[in-house]
């Protein structure tokens, strides 16, 4: 690493929801910046202005705030950026690195054909034109005919891109707009960054970059002073990292289209934050000693970019859920009912607000946590202690009652076993109570309890069924006992 201080960046672009991708980016560049006193730095680059939404912008900063990885400066805006990035222009201008071309995509198209070459790209038409700039002119980097330039990748090694095998690609368009690399890389001598950490995606744009980084530097660029170094002339490269890609259950690269890849989406399910980067941690990286379940400052102190896999990292949500599982059962009782409060109040549930009891939901909390996996699977597993009638599962019902022929006389015989109970209401009560009715059946309990548990929570799988009941209370089991015996016999509930 160069010097004892990185600068690493995070810089995404706000044209959609915060990719998992993205957040597995912004960690490894964090934990760069962590384990050494770094600079953490997010910069949005929104010069994207069809495609960029505010609401985008809110909602990576609102992740990466929930993922405990505020940036440390920034958030800094490329689109406010552009007087800078038009001096370097002139500067790559009159330095000699640019040069304008007029030619559309069908001319240089129509060029390559009529030369029998097969592999699109520039042919350099426009080079020794003298064309000035404006008038509708893109402006083109003029890359080197020779030589090769050498990616030092800490990941990959050295990559090495044949120049010959470069054309001369557009710097700045025909409007006058910079395009990525340009604007990319006068922010990144600008604020002085160290290290370039990003998804593998960019790696062919980094020759690049890396050629219009010396260009400037050869120039004598100098920062413009945004950073605490003040106005010093352009650093060296920087280091560059380029992380695996990430693929779905088929090996194919993940896709907002076909896979779910929004961290809002995890978050707003009830995965826990420190079970999410615990997770993304291990994307194309594992510590030293293998462990699966470690805190942050565990992984800030293991963390090391030459130990990144490159090879594509699989997105395994069924790992991820498990874990967080974990993670969750891990939790003081306290924190667990603490953490559940935004899936029992508010607009999510399916009851009023004054319907929910805390301390109802408190004495069955130490069950709940040992059986969601997320948190957004409270909701379902509680919703029968606060509503007036349970939200009956029509599949469940059809299985455990309708299409039971004894349903009626189990709900019946218990009904009557219970009320005798009403003044010794407790689950060990309750469970011989329901063994007695299963044995006068001729059934185990399991399979006799299962009418009851569906006329009384409205499905056939959730919290232990008589811990339940005892939460319950009398009044209210019986009740939806007799209501269920009505609906299966035909009448009105």
């Amino acid at each position: 690493m160069p010097g004892d201080t990185p600068r690493v960046r995070f810089a995404p672009s706000p044209t959609g929801y915060f990719h998992v991708g993205s957040a597995r980016a912004a960690l490894f560049n964090w934990l760069v910046a962590r384990q050494s006193g770094g600079t953490f730095i997010l910069r949005i680059e929104d010069t994207d202005a069809e495609r960029g939404r505010e609401e985008w912008v809110d909602g990576i900063i609102a992740a990466l705030h929930w993922l405990s990885m505020d940036p440390d400066e920034g958030p800094y805006r490329q689109s406010l950026r552009t007087d800078r990035h038009h001096q370097a222009i002139d500067a790559l201008w009159h330095g000699g690195y640019l040069y304008a071309c007029d030619c559309t995509r069908e001319e240089i198209d129509a060029r390559n054909k009529a030369a029998g070459i097969q592999t699109p790209g520039y042919d350099g038409f426009c080079r020794s034109r003298g064309l000035t700039r404006g008038a509708g002119r893109a402006l083109r980097f003029r890359t080197p005919d020779e030589g090769t330039t050498v990616v030092d990748d800490v990941i990959r090694g050295p990559v090495e891109f044949p120049n010959d095998t470069m054309d001369d690609f557009v710097a700045v368009k025909a409007s006058g707009a910079p395009l990525f690399v340009l604007a990319n890389v006068v922010d990144d001598i600008d604020m002085a960054i160290t290290h370039v950490i990003r998804g593998e995606d960019l790696l062919p744009t980094t020759p690049r970059g890396v050629l219009m980084w010396e260009a400037l530097r050869s120039l004598g660029w100098r920062t413009d002073g945004s950073t605490a170094a003040g106005v010093v002339s352009a650093p060296d490269l920087p280091v560059f990292a380029h992380l695996p890609l990430l693929v779905n259950e088929q090996r194919k690269k993940i896709s907002k289209r076909r896979d779910k890849v929004a961290v809002e989406e995890y978050r707003d399910q009830g995965y826990l934050p420190e079970a999410f980067v615990n997770y993304l941690g291990l994307l194309g990286w594992s510590p030293p000693g293998g462990e699966e379940l470690f805190d942050t400052d565990q992984m800030i102190g293991w963390f090391r970019l030459e130990d990144v896999n490159h090879s594509p990292a699989f997105f395994d949500v069924a790992k991820l859920t498990h874990m967080n599982g974990e993670y969750i059962r891990a939790l003081p009782i306290d924190s667990f009912i603490e953490a559940c409060g935004p899936w029992l109040t508010g607009d999510r549930v399916p009851w009023s607000g004054g319907d929910f009891d805390p301390e109802v939901f408190a004495r069955l909390a130490p069950l709940v946590q040992d059986r969601v996996a997320v948190l957004g699977e409270v909701t379902a597993m509680v919703d029968f202690l606060f509503l007036e009638r349970p939200d009956v599962d029509e599949d469940a019902w059809t299985k455990a009652v309708a299409g039971d022929p004894l349903a009626v006389t189990i709900l019946s015989a218990a009904m009557e076993a219970y009320s005798g109970l009403t003044d010794h209401w407790t689950s060990e009560a309750l469970y011989a109570a329901t063994l007695a009715v299963a044995e006068g059946v001729e059934r185990k309990l399991g399979k006799a309890q299962a009418p009851v548990r569906v006329a009384v929570t409205g499905r056939r799988v959730g919290l232990p069924l008589f811990e339940s009941l005892e939460v319950l209370g009398p009044d209210r089991t019986l009740g939806r006992l007799e209501a269920a015996i009505l609906r299966a016999g035909g009448g009105d509930v």
